[in-house]
C-alpha cells in the first residue's frame, strides 16, 4: 500500500472517531459542563485522539504530493508528530492533577488500561525519535497515528458502554 493511500484511510477513520464524539455528545442526557472528571477526561482524549491523526495524515498527505518527493518527508512528520502529541501530553498532564479521578484509579480495569495505553503510547513516541534520528521510514509514523486511532476508538467504546461516573 502507498503511503498516500494508508493515510487517506487514516483520515477517514480519524473524521469518523471525530463525528463519534459529537454523538456521545449529543446522546447523553446532562451537558457537558455537568459531566464528571473522568468523562470530560475521556471526551477530551477521543477528541484529542481522532483530531491529532486528522492533522497529521492531512500534513501527510499533502507533503506527498510534492514533486519529486522531499527527502526527509518521514522524519520531518515524526518530528511533527513529536511536537504535537507532546504538546497534548503537556497540558493534560497540567490539568489532571486538579481532577478527582481517585475513585476511578481504583478500579482495576482503568489502571491496567491507563498503563497499557501509556506504556504504547511510550513505545510509538520512542519510535518517532528514532524514526527522526535514524530511520527516516514512513511506517513508525503510520504506527503512530494508528496508536492514536485506536486509543480513539477504546476511548469511543468505554463512553459507550461504562455508565456515567
Amino acid at each position: 500500500m502507498e503511503p498516500g493511500e494508508a493515510l487517506g484511510i487514516a483520515a477517514q477513520i480519524a473524521v469518523a472517531l471525530a463525528g463519534f464524539a459529537g454523538v456521545v455528545v449529543v446522546f447523553r442526557r446532562e451537558a457537558v459542563h455537568e459531566w464528571s472528571d473522568i468523562d470530560k477526561l475521556r471526551l477530551r482524549f477521543l477528541l484529542a485522539n481522532s483530531t491529532l491523526p486528522l492533522g497529521l495524515s492531512m500534513l501527510g498527505l499533502v507533503l506527498v504530493t510534492i514533486e519529486p518527493q522531499p527527502p526527509g518527508i518521514w522524519r520531518w512528520c515524526s518530528g511533527i508528530f513529536l511536537v504535537a502529541t507532546m504538546s497534548f501530553v503537556m497540558t493534560t498532564g497540567r490539568t489532571f492533577p486538579r481532577l478527582n479521578v481517585r475513585n476511578a484509579q481504583r478500579q482495576r480495569n482503568n489502571r491496567l488500561i491507563f498503563y497499557l495505553f501509556a506504556g504504547f503510547g511510550v513505545a510509538a513516541m520512542l519510535l518517532q525519535v528514532y524514526n527522526v534520528a535514524l530511520l527516516g521510514a514512513f511506517w513508525p509514523f503510520f504506527a503512530g497515528i494508528v496508536f492514536q486511532l485506536i486509543t480513539a476508538m477504546v476511548q469511543f467504546a468505554r463512553m459507550i458502554l461504562l455508565l456515567p461516573e
